[in-house]
């Protein structure tokens, strides 16, 4: 291996055509990454990488003025004449020359924030230079790891083949990719990208998913995405969040005078960023920036610290400041577990114009060449615009030989062997048999899987299990699972089987088709409002059994795809045979001196009574959904789509029961919905869920068939998601056969308000306010207003939320009471 590596490092020294190279250091020999190289006047460039080494090509051997520019050094224009490639120029920076006038500085007067105050006015004048271009984009990532175990809470960690470049520590290279594209731009929010080419290390069929889309920052923009909007130190209302120092100021290169402000968070918990940015005397333009985002600020808590720097160059010729290089490195860790790493940008090629053909922009925001994954060595050696260190190319060469030989007969063979071995504790925990090289699988889940195991009183303690085959084809995206679910109930000593069939014929429209049947227990409410460890506890600590379950026999046959972009129709076909079922247990393990309710959901207190007559019923389903604007990245082996957070999305349904063992259990429902989240700049997230829906012919309908709404009468959510809940409603009281709205709607502050409160910020929880309704025919609708706070927790781990809650009837005040949110258990 160590020979090939260095035969191929040989090697690759002579595909070096056009190309000026060298290496950049400052005066004590110490390399200098990132450093910004430029043909001066143009928009021919690259970067120095991590090593401070630096490739560029030209088109031709002649005399060339280079412009090497890196923050906190000199900038340095050399003049190079050149006769043959490869063309080496090595360069030494020194520290630039700070002075501050101190004539500038008083007591009474901080000259960052006029300089600051003139960069806001001028911000949209110097946007505006450049806010329709194309350029060439390069993007490469690297992911690196320090001492990953083998396995975390007892599971074994399956990476997919990513830890092959880790050394006998587990510590290296977890990930490599890059990217080559060229992008479309049009402020201020315009981005259009082709990718040329895509490479992931140990991954030839791979896509990276480094994309301009992911990492576009102009901190002109009042707000930047990082998950959350962040406030720009240039934003209109950024002295509200910011004070701000001159910390030195410069002449560059064109003797422009570059003034380096400190950027200073007024409060630690806001999302804002902190360090420094370059500000041009005169037109106020951004010369670079150099910022620390705190993990925290952007609700992401097992993030560290990023680092973003960007370095613009400045033509005369048309007088602009263009960006050339942007870096952001980052630290994260958690469970012991570090992680660093790093994503580096290059811009060059700049096109400026004065507008772009009507449909330039389209829904497409990425498109991808058809083999973008499939270039040679040759192609990455005369296109990529930042040298690979030794480490870099070293992990290229071998994962790439590990993949050949992981995806060989021979290798996936000996492997299955090991794995597929039988031993006898596998009935009781499972067994999986796989065929890697054919790519499919058939599992065992086992019997004592206590994730599977619940309890309700109409089959006291039940146990799940079931066999799975699995198929998957990932060039053509398509897969196929088939499986059978076998459910015990001790206390009614009854075996369910169900099974199901599922195909994926592409991934382009999602065409999918999908066939169950068996038998089985069901809650009324389809949605399933109440978890089944959840009921257990509620039933075996507090005899409160809110589960109300009917069997049924059923066969269902359903398919879907999209059918254009943003919208997309399914379809389905169902039989069923209904029971009703009633208490067999009155088990507990608390509160023995208090009774179970029926299982009747109309009929509380009476466990004689059904609560429905036995019957069958076929459903007809037709179903669209509806993403206004919704955008997608066309890659040659998928479509993904991306709903575009400007429009609201819309649901309608359409259902009809049929040939009902008595006719009058036939009916119609039309159902519709509108989802939509909206941002208010740093302000929040509004959610809103509105459902409306009718049915027609439906006066003596099974209650099955009622529409019922997902009340909670436990006090303990499970989903960091509450827009499809109600956090008081008893489970059944509102369902309807009639007609009925339904709105929920709630606002994530994001911290506006708590992080301005001192000591209670440092706690990092963030204030949410809801609101929920019902109205249904002849009853009060019901209404409940919340205010909570999420994100609660110490340290990396913040997995609580607490709300206090009041329901009213009309104007009438109904109840009140505190949610306990536990998003841990939204797996369970």
């Amino acid at each position: 291996m160590c020979k090939r590596i260095t035969l191929l490092l040989l090697l690759t020294s002579f595909f070096s055509f056009s190309q000026i190279k060298g290496k950049i250091t400052d005066t004590y020999g110490n390399p200098i990454p990132y450093v910004s190289v430029l043909i001066e006047n143009t928009y021919i460039g690259t970067s120095s990488n991590e090593n401070g080494d630096y490739h560029l090509e030209v088109a031709e051997a002649k005399n060339y003025v280079l412009v090497f520019r890196s923050l906190s050094f000199k900038t340095q224009k050399i003049s190079v004449a050149i006769e043959s490639f490869p063309f080496v120029q090595n360069v030494v920076l020194e520290d630039e020359s700070y002075f501050v006038d101190e004539i500038l500085i008083s007591s009474a007067e901080n000259p960052a924030i006029e300089i600051i105050k003139n960069a806001i006015k001028n911000k949209k004048i110097n946007s505006d230079k450049s806010d329709k271009y194309t350029a060439d984009f390069y993007s490469k990532g690297i992911f690196r790891v320090k001492d990953l175990p083998d396995k975390i809470f007892g599971q074994k960690l399956d990476l997919g083949g990513m830890e092959a470049g880790l050394d006998s520590t587990r510590s290296g290279i977890l990930y490599l990719s890059e990217t080559i594209s060229k992008i479309t731009v049009q402020k201020p929010d315009k981005l259009k990208e082709h990718i040329l080419a895509s490479k992931i290390s140990g991954d030839d069929s791979g896509y990276s998913f480094n994309t301009a889309q992911g990492t576009y920052y102009d901190f002109y923009d009042n707000y930047i995405d990082f998950g959350v909007n962040m406030i720009s130190p240039l934003a209109d209302n950024a002295f509200s969040y910011y004070d701000y120092k001159l910390d030195n100021a410069f002449y560059d290169e064109n003797q422009n005078l570059i003034n380096k402000i400190q950027v200073i968070a007024k409060r630690d918990k806001d999302p804002v960023f902190e360090g420094f940015i370059y500000i041009i005397e005169g037109s106020y333009a951004i010369y670079g920036v150099e910022f620390d985002i705190k993990g925290y600020r952007m609700n992401q808590p097992f993030l560290d610290n990023l680092k973003l720097t960007q370095n613009f160059g400045y033509n005369r010729q048309n007088d602009k400041w263009t960006k050339n290089v942007q870096t952001f490195d980052f630290e994260a860790g958690a469970f012991g577990i570090k992680f660093n790493g790093k994503f580096t940008h290059v811009f060059s090629n700049y096109e400026f114009v004065d507008a772009f053909e009507k449909k330039t922009f389209t829904k497409e925001i990425v498109s991808f060449d058809k083999e973008a994954n499939k270039k040679d060595n040759l192609y990455w050696n005369d296109f990529r615009p930042i040298p690979l260190t030794d480490e870099e190319f070293v992990d290229y060469i071998k994962k790439d030989s590990i993949q050949t030989l992981r995806k060989s007969k021979v290798y996936l063979d000996s492997l299955d062997r090991e794995s597929n071995k039988f031993g006898i504790t596998d009935v009781l925990l499972g067994y999986t048999y796989k065929n890697s090289y054919k790519k499919w699988s058939i599992s065992y889940d086992g019997i004592s899987d206590i994730m599977s195991t619940s309890f309700n009183t109409v089959q006291g303690w039940n146990f799940n299990s079931g066999i799975r085959y699995f198929r998957d084809n990932e060039e053509k995206g398509t897969y196929t699972s088939i499986g059978t679910r076998f459910n015990y109930g001790l206390s009614d000593d009854r075996l369910r089987v169900n099974g199901w069939f599922n195909h994926r014929f592409n991934r382009y429209n999602d065409a999918t088709i999908a066939i169950s049947g068996g038998s089985r227990v069901s809650q009324f409410n389809g949605d399933n409002p109440i978890s089944p460890f959840i009921n257990t506890v509620s039933s075996l600590f507090f005899k409160d059994n809110y589960m109300k379950l009917y069997n049924e026999e059923f066969f269902r046959l359903a398919y879907g795809q999209e059918v254009v972009n943003g919208l997309y129709m399914s379809g389905s076909l169902e039989y069923s045979n209904r029971k009703a079922l009633f208490n067999t247990t009155d088990y507990v393990l608390l509160k023995k001196d208090k009774d179970y309710l029926s299982n009747n959901p109309l009929i509380p207190n009476d466990d004689s009574v059904a609560a429905f007559d036995k019957h069958h019923i076929y459903k007809a389903n037709i179903g669209m959904r509806i993403r206004f604007g919704q955008e997608y990245i066309s890659r040659p082996d998928a479509k993904w789509n991306y709903p575009n957070g400007d429009y609201p999305s819309l649901y309608i349904n359409y259902q009809k029961g049929f040939s009902a063992s008595e006719s009058a259990l036939n009916y119609d429902l039309l159902m519709a919905r509108i989802t939509h989240d909206k941002t208010f700049g740093n302000k929040g997230t509004l959610g809103a869920n509105i459902k409306a829906g009718k049915f027609f012919n439906a006066e003596d309908i099974s209650f099955v068939d009622y529409k019922h709404f997902n009340g909670n009468q436990t006090h303990v959510g499970t989903s960091s998601w509450y827009l499809n809940q109600f956090h008081l409603l008893p489970y059944y009281s509102h369902s309807t056969n009639d007609s009925y709205l339904e709105m929920h709607f709630e606002h994530h502050l994001n911290g506006y308000l708590t992080n301005r409160i001192p000591l209670f910020n440092k706690l990092q929880w963030n204030l949410i306010v809801g609101y929920h309704n019902i109205a249904i025919p002849d009853i009060k609708p019901y209404n409940e207003f919340s205010i909570g706070l999420d994100n609660i927790g110490f340290g990396k781990f913040r997995l609580l939320r607490f709300d206090y809650v009041r329901a009213y009837h009309g104007s009438s005040f109904a109840t009140d009471g505190i949610m306990i949110g536990l998003k841990f258990l939204d797996m369970l």
